[in-house]
């Protein structure tokens, strides 16, 4: 008997990632794999590792997770299509057999995860997430039947996981089958395209065409419906990329949630933004289902957690996600208005905030009016030191920065000798009244983060609290 494939040696992989998010995961594989040669690009992140591939699959900001087949330079612009796809796509038969063992294998060492790399019976709603042109295809009937598609990230129906495949080069009776073939590989091919690529080549022949050369070269067989695997192929302007995926369920998809609220994975920046420490007190004033606390809780062991929310229904909803994820030790939450925090003052380490837009929950509050009394409150309870996450609407991030030049400009000009009516550029972050008075002056800004929520983009503000406040500012 062969012996078994290393899997400790580095590996490739690359994820998908929601837009905005790319920066996060590449840091994440960094801190959680010890990757190399991360690099990324929109909607993707490239990494090599070392780590066991139970490890890869913990990652929090990632989408979905392919084993690297091939990454190559964009499709040639001349030439006959079908030879462009058998020279520069397909390649050496051993390429795609050494994929295929070692993809088998990594499956088995992921056997009991319950999850199934293509899902059968799943929705074929297709979600855009990375804000670029995409065109994808149908199902094609007859010969060298391939499939053209991108399988939903968050609506995916559970199927039955099929794991551990036989190699293609092991024995029959090596699976304990004398005197059987082993089965033929089935397969189909999830084909996208964007940017010019989507213009010159005609995205439905590009993927019969690979899904046909497939068959011929390596003796696969095509089957839409359950497939053994599934080749992923995007090409683009900037590169040509294969993969193999290796999980039927999205990274995003927290088997530890129950009814998600904010998109797992953009919770999962915030706290990670948010500085949190051994010990640490965590708020949330605006919990709405909890998303945010049980992503930092999650992640964050040793820290605890307040979550408030004015919605009775929206709070039941995150006291049974919590009590689904067995956080009820570590996570408090009591029913709250932003506006009057039941904490004392300097209390608590790091406020964590989704501001409501509106547009998934109703809002009865109008939050252009109401931030800057929300905001106030906010750097009331948090503690010198302490950083504060916000999730704003474009709008309402506009209106922040506003009145952050606002108060540059009124500092700029205050008389000699008379206390400023702004605080100095860098320490204020909110809005100002008619006699520009400081909303926040303790707030510093460190930074904004653009991302994608699916139907809208957000943008993400990090502020830290370097004094106490003046009595009266």
């Amino acid at each position: 008997m062969k012996e078994p494939r290393c899997l400790s040696r580095p590996l490739q992989y690359y994820c998908t990632a929601g837009k905005g998010m790319e920066q996060f995961l590449a840091t994440e594989v960094v801190c959680k794999l010890s990757a190399s040669d991360v690099n990324h690009v929109t909607g993707k992140v490239f990494f090599t590792t070392c780590a066991d591939v139970k490890e890869v699959t913990g990652l929090k900001s990632a989408e979905r997770l392919f084993l690297l087949l091939k990454r190559l330079p964009p499709l040639a612009e001349k030439g006959n299509a079908a030879q462009l796809i058998q020279e520069q796509i397909i390649g050496e038969h051993q390429a795609w057999t050494d994929a295929l063992s070692l993809w088998q294998s990594l499956r088995k060492a992921l056997e009991g995860h319950d999850l199934d790399p293509v899902g059968r019976g799943q929705s074929r709603k297709r979600k855009r997430e990375w804000g670029e042109s995409e065109r994808e295809g149908p199902v094609f009937e007859g010969p060298g039947q391939v499939k053209c598609h991108v399988p939903d990230m968050e609506t995916e129906k559970e199927a039955a996981p099929r794991v551990g495949l036989p190699l293609v080069d092991e024995t029959p009776e090596e699976h304990g089958v004398p005197g059987c073939q082993p089965k033929a590989v089935t397969f189909r091919v999830c084909c996208r395209t964007s940017g010019a690529v989507s213009r010159r080549f005609n995205f439905q022949d590009l993927g019969r065409m690979i899904g046909v050369a497939i068959s011929k070269q390596l003796g696969w067989r095509t089957d839409l419906k359950e497939p053994d695997l599934e080749v992923n192929v995007h090409l683009s302007d900037d590169h040509s990329v294969l993969g193999l995926p290796l999980l039927r369920l999205p990274l995003a998809s927290r088997s530890y949630i129950k009814t998600a609220g904010l998109r797992c994975t953009v919770a999962w920046a915030m706290a990670s933004l948010a500085d949190i420490k051994p010990g640490s007190c965590v708020l949330d004033p605006m919990c709405g289902m909890g998303t945010i606390l049980l992503e930092a809780a999650k992640e964050y062991q040793n820290s605890f957690f307040l979550g408030m929310d004015i919605d009775g229904s929206q709070l039941e909803k995150a006291r049974e996600n919590v009590q689904f994820a067995e956080l009820n030790q570590r996570i408090e939450l009591l029913q709250s208005s932003v506006t009057a925090i039941p904490v004392p003052s300097c209390s608590v380490d790091a406020v964590i905030c989704d501001i409501p837009f509106g547009r998934k929950f109703g809002c009865k509050a109008d939050m252009a009016a109401s931030l800057p009394v929300i905001v106030k409150e906010m750097e009331r309870v948090l503690c010198v030191g302490g950083v504060l996450v916000l999730l704003l609407s474009p709008p309402l991030s506009a209106l922040l920065r506003r009145s952050c030049q606002r108060a540059a400009a009124a500092a700029a000009v205050s008389q000699p000798g008379e206390p400023p009516s702004q605080p100095s550029p860098g320490r204020t972050g909110g809005t100002t009244s008619s006699h520009a008075t400081p909303v926040f002056p303790s707030l510093e800004p460190l930074g904004v983060h653009r991302v994608s929520l699916g139907t809208t983009d957000a943008l993400i503000h990090k502020f830290r609290k370097v004094s106490v406040p003046r009595e009266g500012s």
